[in-house]
């Protein structure tokens, strides 16, 4: 009796919820994949792009996990290296939203190209059905025209060749907006995360409804 009261307690104290776990497990998992973007930099985690997708999901009846792993400072070197260690937990839906830090830092395209690449043939090897979708992004004209014309190319280019959803910029409707953005003119607002999330939301729910 001892023993037992004492399980409970700690059942109890641990916040476990047997039926809930159950029903996390039958739901499928969308891992958001990028940077301080992706986290919701300056941001509560609620108001986050991220969390107001899984707020769609919900009000859609879909059984979806949404998963934030976006990390501020990730550039798609960074990602490649973390990759394995996400893919550990069953992968539905792959967003990579990468590429913006190696713009600002001027890496060189091919290697963020080929990052991204290796990025969606490792999410495939892993889970072969898995559903991918590549958020675009596009640097500052202070790039340099060239720079910033081949990177803007470069997300439909990957998205052709592996035939995976495009999500053509990210930030549209945002990126100009100065009211929309934090002081560092970089991070959006809680209102510009709103139409971040519309914006995903347009290219994401037909990927989910496809989904058997």
């Amino acid at each position: 009796m001892f023993c037992i009261k004492y399980f409970i307690l700690a059942v109890i104290l641990s916040g476990y919820q047997p039926f809930l776990a159950a029903q996390e497990t039958d739901a499928k998992t969308i891992l958001f994949m990028g940077n301080s973007l992706t986290a919701g930099y300056g941001l509560e985690p609620l108001q986050a792009f991220t969390s107001l997708i899984q707020n769609k999901i919900k009000n859609e009846g879909m059984s979806f996990k949404v998963v934030n792993a976006g990390l501020s400072g990730e550039t798609t070197s960074s990602g490649l290296r973390r990759i394995d260690w996400l893919l550990k937990q069953r992968v539905d839906v792959l967003v990579i939203e990468l590429g913006g830090n190696d713009g600002l830092r001027g890496i060189t395209l091919n290697l963020t190209k080929q990052n991204l690449q290796d990025i969606i043939d490792k999410a495939r090897a892993q889970y072969p059905n898995i559903r991918i979708i590549l958020a675009g992004m596009e640097v500052p004209p202070n790039m340099g025209d060239t720079y910033a014309a081949e990177f803007r190319k470069m997300y439909p280019e990957l998205s052709k060749k592996n035939n995976v959803s495009l999500i053509p910029f990210l930030l549209e409707g945002v990126g100009d907006r100065p009211e929309l953005n934090q002081r560092d003119g970089i991070h959006p607002t809680a209102q510009g995360h709103v139409i971040i999330a519309e914006t995903v939301w347009k290219f994401l729910k037909p990927v989910l409804k496809s989904l058997p």
